[in-house]
């Protein structure tokens, strides 16, 4: 049989139409529909994590998050929504944190109960020195026989707690200095005292020899410890927070250090304003996303390595704009911007060549212009008065 002809045959004995091709239309969305959609995405991030999309965790989970945030404050979305909000993601009311009581209470899923997960277990220190720093940390406390003159001051910061004069931030080493209070396992204390025995220094082989010395700590049950500066570090790290500095007394104190300049005037550093460079999508989709930083060297000096240091997202970066300091204290000026931003620092992680993570807490996610107005009020010395409003991107009156 010709080929031709036994093909056009087998085409033509097609009674349940298997070889006949229909071009498929999908039906076209109308508005409503693609607004049931957008928020089945945020539906299908809680089932799959437990929990509704977080401000600055990545930028696919921070897009929902902007998403949900704009659902909830938009009524009539929320009205054509509600039937498909089963998990109660737009009935979310913002819960009021005025004490550590408060942090510590406000626990849905039971975290804080007990440590049957293992949540606070060290997963990059080695399990001696885990054991040596949590030893250190307990068995060196005794009672403090002159705690009657840090009672008061106890007091007062757990009352600038309950007034948001100070807050509870993630704890670097950095932020380990006399003088700072520090919360441990919901217990106050001050780092009165370090005593450094052990300068930081590098081995001929490379390795580095970090700095160490006793401490003098006083908590607020009532006890002292001499523990080891390193151990304090590391069992901070587990399950540690640091307390800000008062604010109002931080602000006022740079206000009344600031003055004009003249030329009998030193000349302190540079507060300075930048934008990433970075190629990585995550970054680049983020218009609003500035570095706010202190340089005691010329700007365009500081950011040379850029593309090397975590801090910078190991990507170059462009200058927007710097500040030249004078008569004032450069590093309490970054902490009052830092303070003033706390609620739109961007929460990121990265990961360096050598399988490090970092993460960065310089980057705000603020307007250019609102920045801009909050370092005119600093000067001016109105910035006690104002806030930083998160929710429509601008500064508002206390």
């Amino acid at each position: 049989m010709d080929k031709d002809k036994e093909l056009q045959d087998i085409f033509e004995n097609d009674p349940l139409g298997l070889l006949s091709i229909k071009p498929s239309t999908s039906p076209v969305r109308n508005e409503d529909e693609r607004l049931v959609a957008s928020f089945q995405e945020i539906n299908d991030f809680y089932e799959k994590n437990k929990r509704a999309p977080e401000q600055g965790s990545g930028l696919q989970e921070h897009q929902l998050y902007s998403r949900l945030k704009s659902l909830r404050e938009n009524p009539t979305k929320v009205e054509i929504l509600n039937v498909h909000d089963k998990y109660g993601l737009l009935k979310y009311e913002k819960k009021e944190i005025n004490s550590l009581a408060d942090i510590l209470n406000d626990d849905p899923l039971g975290l804080l109960g007990d440590d049957s997960e293992g949540l606070f277990d060290l997963k990059h220190v080695t399990v001696s020195d885990k054991e040596r720093a949590e030893a250190d940390f307990v068995a060196r406390r005794k009672p403090c026989k002159d705690y009657s003159k840090y009672e008061q001051l106890f007091k007062d910061v757990q009352k600038d707690i309950s007034t948001g004069k100070r807050k509870l931030i993630p704890f670097k080493e950095d932020n380990l200095v006399e003088g700072n209070f520090y919360v441990h396992n919901g217990v106050l204390l001050l780092l009165e005292k370090i005593n450094f025995t052990q300068e930081e220094t590098y081995r001929d082989d490379g390795t580095r020899v970090r700095k160490d010395g006793r401490t003098r700590c006083v908590f607020e049950n009532g006890t002292e410890s001499n523990m080891l500066y390193r151990s304090l570090a590391k069992v901070l790290y587990v399950n540690g927070q640091v307390l800000t500095k008062n604010s109002a007394a931080v602000n006022y104190q740079f206000i009344e250090n600031f003055s004009t300049v003249n030329e009998e005037d030193e000349e302190a550093g540079f507060i300075y304003i930048l934008k990433s460079k970075s190629d990585k999508q995550e970054i680049k989709e983020l218009q609003n996303l500035y570095k706010i930083g202190f340089s005691k060297t010329a700007v365009e000096d500081r950011i040379k390595n850029a593309s090397i240091e975590p801090t910078y997202l190991f990507a170059e970066v462009r200058i927007v704009m710097a500040y030249k300091c004078y008569n004032m204290n450069p590093q309490k000026f970054e902490l009052l911007i830092h303070n003033f931003f706390g609620a739109a620092c961007l929460n990121i992680d990265i990961t360096g060549n050598e399988g490090r993570r970092y993460s960065p807490r310089e980057w705000f996610i603020a307007p250019l212009n609102v920045i801009e107005q909050a370092v005119h009020l600093i000067i001016s010395g109105d910035i006690v008065k104002y806030r930083y409003d998160t929710t429509h991107e601008k500064i508002v009156t206390r």
